[in-house]
């Protein structure tokens, strides 16, 4: 149907027609030959599922299917799934909708993985759900980061807080949650500067703005969500790595899912950081973007319709 959001199966049509799809085709079979099983291991290492998370895999069910506990193919994939979903279900859940006067959430990620577009499409998705969202312009390295920033305010029907560019990234968080206090606001969205995460001062930044967000507001950040982009595969998971100390990531967003035929790179994201993916960009429009769920998930890399 035209205008239709995306859902997540519609976001991984790629990776689904891709290596799930031979995964799938290799375990409709009637048996699994020595070659099927390399067959395997090969489709998810490409898929980008990670050489250890695979080789963990795949010698585990091998183990069970020479014990006689999986004892056909169709065995073989049904476990698959149930390891694969049980992998993605790790991490506290959300706390966002606990009740309180005022939630903060913190967006961090590098240039260019989506992560002004993604505040945006949450904006939108918690204003539908009847929050009253204001955003905060903290990512003042870029003056086109806060224009980006503004327009998708407007896109969304949102308040944007915003200073000059160069200006004090905490002074923009302490009058953002002011604006929310006076304003009756009861979500605020702070976007944060996205240089590469070897950046000292960058880091210096980020621990200001939480600082500040916590001395103002009890126990914020409630999440600190870490955006990255499904297209960047391995480069995605060198991301997570150098943001998982220093910034107290609480979740993942994984933007441009729709991008990339190799969306297993989700497992050793969700590994690494041993935190769940919250959201997930499915495509272009402000309404692609869809609540994690772990079991829709695993179906969709396999399934077009998501039904096991």
């Amino acid at each position: 149907m035209f205008g239709r959001p995306k859902t997540i199966q519609d976001g991984l049509a790629r990776t689904r027609q891709s290596f799930f799809g031979r995964i799938r085709q290799l375990l409709a079979g009637s048996t699994l030959t020595p070659e099927a099983w390399d067959e395997l291991e090969e489709l998810l290492i490409q898929a980008d599922v990670g050489v250890d998370i695979t080789t963990e895999l795949v010698e585990d069910l091998r183990r069970q299917a020479e014990a006689g506990k999986l004892r056909t193919p169709a065995d073989v994939d049904r476990a698959l799934r149930e390891r694969l979903i049980a992998m993605l279900q790790q991490g506290a859940p959300s706390v966002v909708d606990e009740p309180r006067l005022l939630t903060v959430i913190l967006v961090v990620g590098v240039n260019g993985s989506g992560k002004t577009t993604s505040i945006g499409k949450m904006a939108y998705y918690y204003k539908q759900r009847g929050r009253k969202v204001i955003l905060a312009a903290a990512d003042t390295f870029r003056a086109a980061a806060i224009d980006q920033l503004k327009i998708w305010g407007e896109r969304v029907g949102v308040d944007v807080i915003a200073h000059q560019p160069g200006a004090d990234p905490g002074a923009v968080t302490y009058d953002a949650i002011r604006a929310c206090q006076a304003r009756g606001a009861d979500m605020l969205i702070i976007d944060t500067a996205g240089r590469l995460h070897t950046k000292y001062n960058l880091m210096q930044e980020l621990a200001k703005v939480r600082g500040v967000a916590a001395k103002q507001v009890h126990r914020a950040p409630h999440e600190t969500l870490l955006v990255i982009d499904a297209t960047t595969g391995q480069n995605g998971l060198a991301q997570a790595r150098h943001f998982k100390d220093t910034v107290g990531v609480t979740g993942i967003v994984l933007a441009k899912l729709d991008g990339t035929a190799k969306g297993g790179i989700v497992f050793p994201i969700v590994r690494e950081l041993g935190v769940g993916v919250r959201f997930v960009g499915t495509g272009e429009k402000l309404e692609d973007w869809a609540e994690f769920d772990p079991q829709l998930f695993v179906a969709g890399l396999f399934d077009q319709n998501g039904n096991e």
